[in-house]
């Protein structure tokens, strides 16, 4: 039998449906042979049994689903057309979805609580532009708020333990003020201090910060748990008084809030997007570090390089150095970050530059061999001792820079270099992939 000719969508929609009325039998099928034009003026002469001759050859005509795949479109309903519209767009958002997936750079901040963590996120959000809105400053400031007057109540309290005596006795009636102030009332919701409770309380917050005997207090503050920021805050609580106060960006960068549960900023850098994830330091959060793992590219550990001689707020014994070096040596040795580049941020170089002056790191680490205080010397000694937690000292290379997480210019060229490092680190996984 000589092959079917080749047939244009118009003769094909014909020829299918002709087909399939002919199938059904009856007159139906006979008519719509006559509009497919397999009968007709021409054929008028011919007897009936022609058209079962033809029906023979339904045999070999194609049938419907080869007709459509031929002919992609042609025989669709508008239902299915509609359908295959949508399955083609869902396949799209899938590949758009699988290529930024394998592009992007997924960067975990870990450490122990009050690191640094959460300061580096915000440089972030400043450094690439996005700033934060009225709401977001108002609700900053009612976390300043309690920073301050949590702060002035650890002064009170530490300066009775250690038995300063007061500048001026007339003070411990501020002091009695302070201490009598419930964190747990209605005025203070989720941590946080509204602007007319704090006004109420500034005048003996004025009074106590000026008085010799919390000062001296103060500088014994390594000796008991007191916030770093809190010295800035109580210099500044002429603005922080005013009526319209609105924190500035360093202000933001300076408010201390723990860390509870796990934080995202998303970001683009040369149309290369990036995810940093920021998880509570404290040993309580710590549990939901693993639910971060999956796909990370790199980790940011950071560390208060100043805290040498300080313990922990959670057992008030363990140095918090110490702590470092135990969660540190736990992440650089798991296989499941074999692949990663882990990069150490020893932060607070401000604080420990001023520290090293004052406190001997030998008196808490006898192994240190320098100049104690000698800045260079500490640092050393503090890479080495995060360079000795790696069991396999022939992976890739510990990457470490000296940080201060307030300071905007230092952490905007830091990560430059950190995110040449982790792209560069990426590209090589990629081509292995």
């Amino acid at each position: 039998m000589a092959p079917l000719p080749a047939i244009s969508c118009q003769a094909g929609r014909r020829a299918g449906g002709a087909v399939a009325a002919l199938t059904r039998g009856g007159a139906g099928g006979a008519c719509a042979l006559r509009r497919a034009g397999w009968c007709g003026p021409g054929r008028a002469g011919r007897p009936l049994p022609w058209l079962a001759e033809r029906a023979k050859m339904a045999d070999f005509l194609p049938s419907r689903s080869v007709l459509s795949g031929c002919f992609p479109g042609c025989l669709l309903t508008s239902g299915e057309a509609e359908q295959q519209r949508k399955s083609k767009e869902i396949d799209k958002c899938l590949n758009r979805e699988k290529t930024y997936v394998k592009r992007l750079v997924k960067i975990l901040l870990l450490g122990a609580g009050e690191s640094g963590k959460s300061t580096f996120l915000k440089q972030m959000r400043i450094i690439h532009g996005q700033d934060w809105d009225r709401a977001a400053r108002e609700e900053f400031r009612a976390t300043i708020y309690s920073n301050v007057i949590k702060g002035v109540r650890v002064l009170v309290d530490a300066r009775e333990k250690l038995h300063i005596p007061w500048g001026d006795p007339a003070n411990q009636s501020n002091g009695d003020t302070m201490m009598a102030f419930d964190t747990r009332s209605v005025t203070v919701v989720q941590g946080m201090v509204e602007t007319a409770v704090f006004l109420q309380y500034l005048p003996a917050i004025r009074a106590l910060w000026a008085d010799s005997g919390i000062q001296h207090a103060y500088d014994r503050r390594r000796e008991f748990q007191l916030g770093e920021s809190v010295k800035y805050f109580l210099d500044n609580l002429d603005k922080l008084g005013e009526q319209d106060y609105l924190p500035s960006q360093q202000d933001i960068l300076l408010a201390r809030r723990p860390t509870k549960g796990i934080h995202e900023y998303d970001f683009e850098i040369k149309n290369v997007p990036f995810k940093m994830v920021d998880v509570g330091g404290q040993r309580s959060e710590r549990k939901r570090w693993f639910e971060c793992f999956d796909s990370v590219t790199s980790i940011l550990f950071l560390v208060s390089s100043s805290e040498f001689d300080q313990v922990l707020m959670e057992d008030r014994q363990t140095n918090r150095l110490t702590e470092s070096l135990n969660i540190f040596e736990t992440i650089v040795n798991n296989r499941v970050f074999s692949n990663v580049s882990i990069i150490l941020f020893l932060n607070k170089t401000d604080l420990l530059e001023e520290k090293v002056q004052k406190v001997s790191i030998k008196d808490y680490f006898p192994e240190f061999e320098g100049d104690p205080h000698c800045l260079t010397d500490v640092q050393k000694f503090l890479v080495d001792c995060f360079r000795t937690k790696r069991r396999d000292q022939q992976q890739k290379p510990l990457y470490h820079h000296f940080t201060t997480a307030i300071n905007t210019e230092n952490i905007r060229l830091v990560f430059r270099d950190v995110k040449d490092t982790i792209l560069h680190d990426n590209l090589k996984q990629l081509m292995l992939q």
